[in-house]
């Protein structure tokens, strides 16, 4: 497609006398993997919110391929082909890791949730959950209760959740917050994967300057909800403005 793929025009929330996000206007294109930064309170999240749908627009609009889906709710955003990694987390907690990505694929191919489809069906279905499973290098888990998994291997699964909805449009909220040094190479390997289709959009907010250097292709900041830089990373990093007055002098430590 030649347009965006997704795009926000003017998208604002208030949450009483305070503007949480302050009119951001910013399209998002295939092909391009998107890093969102900025202090705390700066407005990522409820940015991301605003775009799955978790939150209510004040005013603005939200643009899927070009149709507005600003007043759709959660499930018709994600029907639509916008996935969000951790708003799926622990689905059915008392279910195995496999059981849960199953039933994810299930109700993808519009085949609802029930728990036991037809034999036929359900060899289809566990073999293509098994294969996610081991992309997200959980096979050794794919038995056990969620209930059971480490923080991890809980995001792990969030996001392998998020890819068996074979989503157009990845989002990505600090994915490897909370990981130990050895699990976090597994997600940022996933993320490069996806950000190398070029029909995939992908939205990170992210805090590790080290993981935006490798894989954004673009880098945008927020400061108070506004929008108040947009470019290429190495360029936006360099800014005086964004350095000193919104990253507080060094991004390194943000």
């Amino acid at each position: 497609m030649n347009g965006p793929s997704l795009e926000t025009r003017g998208l604002t929330v208030r949450f009483g006398g305070h503007v949480a996000v302050d009119a951001v206007s910013c399209a998002f294109r295939p092909g391009e993997l998107t890093a969102i930064v900025g202090p705390n309170g700066a407005g990522k999240t409820t940015y991301f919110n605003l775009i799955s749908g978790q939150l209510p627009a004040t005013a603005g609009q939200v643009l899927l391929e070009g149709r507005d889906i600003t007043r759709a709710p959660v499930a018709a955003r994600t029907r639509a082909g916008i996935g969000r990694a951790f708003q799926l987390t622990s689905l059915f907690p008392a279910l195995s890791v496999l059981e849960n990505v199953r039933l994810v694929i299930q109700a993808r191919q519009g085949r609802g949730l029930r728990a036991f489809p037809r034999v036929s069906a359900q060899r289809d279905l566990i073999a293509a959950a098994e294969a996610v499973v081991e992309r997200v290098k959980l096979t050794r888990l794919a038995k056990s209760p969620v209930a059971a998994l480490s923080h991890g291997d809980q995001r792990k699964l969030e996001v392998a959740m998020m890819i068996a909805l074979e989503p157009k449009i990845y989002m990505f909220d600090e994915p490897t917050a909370g990981m130990s040094l050895d699990e976090a190479p597994v997600i940022l390997g996933l993320i490069a994967e996806i950000r190398a289709d070029p029909a995939a959009t992908v939205l990170l907010v992210e805090h590790k300057m080290d993981v935006i250097r490798s894989l954004a292709d673009r880098l945008i900041v927020l400061h108070n909800g506004a929008l108040v830089a947009d470019g290429p990373p190495a360029g936006v990093m360099a800014s005086a403005i964004v350095r000193e007055a919104y990253l507080g002098g060094a991004l390194e430590d943000v």
